[in-house]
């Protein structure tokens, strides 16, 4: 049985929409009552490295939770995940995964679920979500972020296959995505703050369903590569945990995606990621707590 998520998606793979193939889910047999059990499949290209991308599978288990808390109540169909709070308990492999889902609460403005990722009969990731309303009004305070572009540079650094960045984070072949260079002192061989600035747009197809641009949105707050790397610190940073927000349905058109971090520690760092759509508008966030690669 395909879920209502995926019901227009084709089931062979497209080129235009490879998000869309992420939350695309099919409904299986419960094994406790009460709770809503479904297949996916995370591709190849939403890895980092050889492991799949965390921001992708917070994002996933988001559309996972969304498909059951609706099809538990109809009434709940404008209800979104405005917060993912997530714990890695080991690193999935890309193919198919499980996920497994369970309402907490359900109430007239906010409502809890619990979704856990499932590969190898093992629970790999475990998200407690938190639905209501998305934004749909004019903030009544924002800062603005005039100094950086809506869109990428002529010399902004792509991950397009077969370049540097692209050769370990394969999401550029899933999405475009470019690094700012200004602020990305590393590329150079110097260092710099500890702080970067990214572009990212879905493929067409995935901008046109606003349920996959909106899980998409969810993703791309896991997108900057680890900050500590602009003070020489390279190689993985294991996520402790991660906490995302979605605040508003994203405008078609580039995402701004901008990394900062309050500390470096000899043995953790936290970083912050906003992401703003095309209109300036905040979209998600996100903070987690990692650590941090040793020289």
């Amino acid at each position: 049985m395909t879920t209502e998520l995926t019901a227009d998606l084709d089931p062979a793979p497209a080129i235009d929409a490879p998000f869309s193939r992420v939350c695309a889910l099919t409904e299986m047999p419960a094994t406790r009552p009460n709770t809503g059990r479904y297949l996916g499949v995370i591709d190849k290209i939403w890895t980092i490295g050889t492991k799949v991308h965390g921001g992708t599978m917070v994002a996933a288990s988001a559309a996972a939770a969304t498909t059951w808390l609706r099809a538990s109540d109809p009434a709940l169909v404008g209800m979104a995940p405005i917060a993912a709070s997530s714990d890695f308990l080991g690193a999935p492999n890309p193919g198919e995964v499980e996920y497994e889902v369970r309402v907490r609460k359900v109430g007239r403005q906010i409502c809890l679920a619990d979704a856990d990722l499932i590969q190898g009969g093992r629970t790999l990731v475990r998200t407690a979500l938190t639905f209501g309303r998305l934004d749909d009004a004019e903030p009544i305070y924002a800062p603005q972020h005039g100094d950086m572009p809506v869109r990428p540079p002529a010399d902004a650094i792509g991950y397009e296959p077969g370049s540097p960045m692209g050769g370990v984070v394969h999401v550029g072949q899933g999405a475009e995505l470019y690094l700012d260079r200004e602020w990305a002192r590393f590329l150079d061989g110097e260092n710099g703050e500890p702080r970067l600035r990214m572009w990212m747009r879905p493929r067409p197809a995935d901008e046109q369903n606003p349920d996959v641009a909106m899980f998409f949105a969810m993703m791309s707050a896991d997108m900057s590569p680890p900050v500590p790397m602009n003070l020489g610190h390279f190689g993985w940073a294991p996520t402790v945990q991660m906490t995302t927000y979605l605040r508003r349905s994203p405008a078609p058109g580039w995402l701004r995606i901008i990394a900062t971090t309050h500390e470096v520690g000899g043995r953790m760092f936290d970083e912050d990621q906003l992401v703003l759509d095309s209109t300036g508008a905040v979209v998600a966030q996100s903070r987690q707590l990692a650590l941090v690669p040793q020289r």
